[in-house]
């Protein structure tokens, strides 16, 4: 039967398409066009996702915009709200760091000092402080023999700190400064470890024009000491006191100001028969200083007055005298470069040799019954020549003559010094200098013995 058969060939092709692998059978042109379509509807998908990505890209760069034409349309009084609250928050240090409302600032040097030196009249005393720097009152007199030393010491290193707060209409400030130079003690040997001890040289505190604590003597100007490669350089002729002071001073104008102050006393005597050095710590009154500073750019000129009463008291004798100083010193800038400037000082009286040049002259000699106040006239001069930007030299000249005015007097007290410099100094870098010094010095005694002193010194030093 035909129709049997057409169906019994129906059934085996449909069993056999069954059997056969998709892929191998040939498309039909509808299922062609449905793989068209889903193509096409593939690629509408793709090009939706990336108009949704680009259309959220460019909602979050208007955000920012948004947000500032939202807040430039807020009202005046939000504006200077928050204008308000942003001044308020703590302004950070340009110098140092903040402890509460205190700012606090570290600074200071590193200072290597070097020194060959040779005398006339023997060796400086080995750990005598004539040794770490030029000290008029220390170069031998009457050695045998001429004495030649090498030193070299970090002792001059320097730390000091600043503080700062507000303290109603003006800032309370506080100062601290130590250094390794200036306690005589050690703490091991230059056979090992050579450790220094760290002593204050300066602690104060200030509110307005009153200052209280240990600072320089109103009766020096610190600012007038000139460049060197040494501790302080013209020595014999230097006002060269650092004590316990109460200073007031008061602006006259802008350029113009006066200050006065009580300072701690000492009264330092010698004997008719001995020329060591005592002090006596029997003072009675303080110091009175009062001072006039002429201020006008980088110069500067002071002239200052000191009032010092002498006392000593052995117990059995009691006696006072009365001393006086006068004292003239400035910086005077020189030339249009700020280069180059003449520093000086000129310093006369009776009865406070202690004021001036680390002691070389006593205030008085004390003959067993009374004071005998002991005249002084000392100065330098020094002038700074800047070559460069970078290198520069300074020349200076110092002295000190003492007057007992017939007193009775020990042939080995002092009788005079001076001294005479030139230095020069480079700076590669900021904060950091190299240079190299001569000195010559000589002292002399009430005997007219001399002695001399002649010394190259080498220092580098990094401020910080």
């Amino acid at each position: 039967m035909p129709n049997s058969r057409a169906l019994s060939a129906l059934l085996a092709g449909c069993a056999l398409a069954t059997l056969v692998p998709q892929p191998l059978l040939a498309q039909t042109p509808r299922e062609a066009q449905l793989e068209a379509r889903l193509a096409q509807l593939e690629a509408a998908v793709a090009e939706l996702k990336g108009e949704l990505a680009a259309s959220r890209a460019t909602q979050a760069q208007a955000a920012p915009r948004a947000a500032q034409a939202t807040a430039a349309a807020a009202p005046a009084a939000d504006t200077e709200t928050r204008l308000a609250a942003l001044e308020k928050r703590p302004t950070p240090p340009t110098d140092g760091f903040n402890v509460g409302p205190a700012n606090v600032s570290l600074h200071g040097f590193v200072k290597v000092w070097a020194s060959a030196t040779s005398t006339s009249g023997g060796a400086i005393p080995s750990g005598a402080l004539g040794r770490d720097f030029y000290l008029p009152q220390q170069i031998p007199v009457g050695g045998v023999r001429e004495g030649n030393t090498f030193a070299m010491h970090a002792k001059q290193t320097r730390l000091w700190m600043n503080v700062s707060m507000p303290a109603g209409s003006n800032a309370l400030k506080a100062y601290v400064e130590v250094d390794a130079q200036t306690a005589p003690g050690t703490q091991g040997s230059q056979r090992t470890t050579n450790g220094y001890d760290i002593a204050m040289r300066r602690a104060w505190f200030s509110w307005g024009g009153f200052l209280a604590g240990q600072d320089w003597s109103t009766f020096q100007n610190a600012g007038a000491l000139p460049e060197s490669t040494d501790f302080i350089g013209p020595t014999e002729g230097t006002v060269f006191v650092r004590q316990a002071v109460l200073r007031y001073t008061h602006k006259l104008s802008a350029n113009w100001a006066i200050s006065g102050a009580i300072e701690n006393p000492e009264t330092a005597t010698i004997t008719a028969t001995s020329p060591t050095m005592l002090e006596n710590d029997d003072d009675r009154l303080p110091d009175v200083v009062a001072r006039v500073s002429y201020v006008a750019g980088k110069s500067e000129v002071t002239l200052a007055g000191l009032y010092h009463q002498l006392s000593v008291d052995t117990g059995t004798v009691r006696d006072t005298a009365s001393g006086w100083g006068v004292s003239l010193a400035g910086k005077v800038m020189l030339g249009s470069s700020g280069r180059h400037d003449l520093r000086f000082m000129a310093t006369g009286g009776r009865g406070m040799g202690h004021y001036v040049g680390l002691n070389f002259a006593p205030d008085a000699v004390f003959d067993g019954a009374q004071l005998n106040s002991v005249g002084v006239v000392g100065g330098f001069a020094a002038l700074k020549l800047g070559w460069t930007p970078t290198l520069r030299s300074t020349v200076m000249g110092s002295f000190q003559q003492v007057d007992y005015g017939g007193t009775p007097t020990p042939l080995g007290a002092n009788a005079s010094a001076w001294s005479a410099a030139g230095n020069l100094f480079w700076t590669p870098v900021k904060g950091l200098d190299v240079g190299l010094e001569y000195r010559h010095g000589v002292r002399e005694l009430v005997s007219g013995a001399t002695g001399d002193l002649d010394r190259f010194e080498f220092a580098t030093k990094f401020t910080f």
